[in-house]
């Protein structure tokens, strides 16, 4: 019983202390590589904008972004989506990262990630698709 306990304290010790990384991180911090890759997906923004308000694409819950409903975007402009898609989640998983390691704990990247996963949520407009805890998609 008394190793019982002392297993459960230690693993709750272990998932307070990982709770606790992405509020001690220091999530605007700012380096060359971290601007780069934002100046990028600023670019991009503006392309996956209308995406966004249609519909076609939201924010999923882990931080990335996904083809919601295909059938919005015509066949003929789907392949240019796809590639907007993953170029955007490519870096967005470049910024977590990079987030990560300028904070000098690469082990935090997954509880970046989940910090910004809700950011992109909350910031999204209004009528923009996000998934929910579950993975159902929400209309904001």
């Amino acid at each position: 019983m008394k190793n019982l306990i002392l297993k459960s304290l230690l693993l709750f010790s272990a998932l307070l202390g990982t709770g606790q990384a992405a509020a001690q991180a220091n999530l605007e911090i700012n380096t060359p590589g971290i601007a780069s890759i934002q100046s990028s997906m600023q670019r991009r923004h503006s392309e996956l904008a209308p995406l966004y308000a249609g519909g076609a694409v939201g924010f999923t819950r882990d931080g990335n972004v996904a083809l919601r409903d295909p059938a919005v975007v015509p066949l003929a402009q789907r392949a240019a989506a796809n590639s907007l898609i993953a170029a955007e989640n490519q870096d967005r998983a470049a910024l977590y990262r990079e987030i990560a390691r300028a904070n000098n704990h690469p082990e935090w990247e997954g509880e970046i990630r989940s910090t910004f996963g809700q950011r992109w949520i909350d910031r999204a407009q209004a009528g923009w698709y996000y998934q929910n805890a579950a993975g159902a998609w929400l209309r904001k």
